[in-house]
C-alpha cells in the first residue's frame, strides 16, 4: 500500500464524507491517510473506522486540515462553499490534488478556487458520476440541434435536506444548454417563478426543484416544442456512484500540470 496515492476525506462524518471513506478503503487504487470534520464534532480525535462502527483503522480525524493535506496526494471534498474555499488554498499549499464535489458555490467562491488551481490540480464537477456528464454532453448537442422554439426545462429531484437549488448538477446541465444556444446562462435562467408571472420568455431555460424523502438524485432535461417533446433523464440510486467518480478524479489527477479541471477532462469527453 506504500506506493498508493493517499486520500483525505473531509466532512468526513457526513453521509457522502463516509462513502468516501469506505469506496477508498475498497478500492485498492489508494489509501485513507486522513480525515477532516469541523471543530466540536464528536468524530474528532477518534479514530476514523471506530467512528463509522466497524474496527479501527489507524486514521484519526482531526479538525486541522492542513496537517492532514501535508500527509495526502489528494483531498475529495464534499463539504459547503465556505469550507471548500478553505480547502482550496490549504490542498494547494500541500500541492495536494483537489476534487470538488461541493455545490452552492458562488461567483466570490469559484474566484477564489481559480486562484488556488494555479498552484495545483482542482478537479470541480456539480457531479461526479459518469451517466450524469454523459448527459451533459448530450444536452449542449441536442440545445445545439434546436432552435429557441424549444423551450427548455430543467427538473431536479432531491432529498428533503439538501440546502440549495437548483442543484449543482442542474446548473450544469443549464451550463451546458445555454452552450450549446450560443448565450449566456445568465442572461436566460428562469428559476424563480411564483405566483403571476406572465408568458414564459422565448429563450429561456427554466428551472424546477423538487425536495423530498431519500431521493439520491434525478434529473430531466426537457425540450418541448408545439406538438412534441423530448426528455433526457438520468436517475441515480446509489450515492456510490459519486464517490466512485470522486476517486478517479483524485487518481486522474496525479500526473496532471496545476489547474481547473472537471470531470469531462477526467472521462475524456
Amino acid at each position: 500500500m506504500g506506493d498508493l496515492p493517499g486520500i483525505v476525506i473531509t466532512g468526513a462524518s457526513g453521509r457522502m464524507g463516509q462513502m468516501l471513506i469506505r469506496t477508498v478503503l475498497e478500492s485498492g487504487k489508494a489509501k485513507l491517510v486522513g480525515a477532516v470534520e469541523r471543530a466540536g464534532s464528536p468524530w474528532v480525535g477518534r479514530d476514523v473506522g471506530e467512528a463509522m462502527g466497524g474496527a479501527a483503522l489507524g486514521v484519526i480525524c482531526t479538525d486541522d486540515p492542513l496537517e492532514a493535506f501535508a500527509k495526502a496526494q489528494a483531498v475529495i471534498d464534499f463539504t459547503a462553499p465556505a469550507a471548500t474555499v478553505e480547502f482550496a488554498a490549504l490542498a494547494a499549499q500541500a500541492r495536494a490534488v483537489h476534487v470538488i464535489g461541493t455545490t452552492g458555490l458562488e461567483a466570490e467562491h469559484l474566484a477564489k478556487i481559480a486562484a488556488a488551481a494555479h498552484h495545483a490540480v482542482i478537479v470541480r464537477a456539480g457531479n461526479m458520476s459518469l451517466g450524469v456528464n454523459l448527459l451533459v454532453k448530450l444536452t449542449q448537442k441536442v440545445a445545439q440541434a434546436l432552435d429557441a422554439d424549444w423551450d427548455i426545462e430543467i427538473i431536479e429531484a432531491h432529498h428533503n435536506r439538501k440546502v440549495d437549488a437548483p442543484s449543482g448538477t442542474a446548473l450544469m446541465l443549464g451550463e451546458a444548454a445555454a452552450e450549446g444556444r450560443g448565450v449566456a446562462l445568465a442572461d436566460v435562467r428562469d428559476s424563480g417563478r411564483d405566483g403571476i408571472t406572465g408568458a414564459r420568455q422565448r429563450g429561456d431555460i427554466g428551472f424546477s426543484a423538487i425536495r423530498g424523502g431519500d431521493i439520491v438524485g434525478e434529473h430531466d432535461v426537457l425540450f418541448a416544442s408545439p406538438g412534441e417533446r423530448i426528455v433526457l433523464r438520468h436517475v441515480a440510486t446509489d450515492r456510490a456512484i459519486f464517490a466512485r467518480g470522486a476517486l478517479k478524479a483524485a487518481l486522474w489527477g496525479q500526473d496532471k500540470a496545476p489547474g481547473a479541471y472537471d470531470m469531462l477532462d477526467v472521462l475524456g469527453l
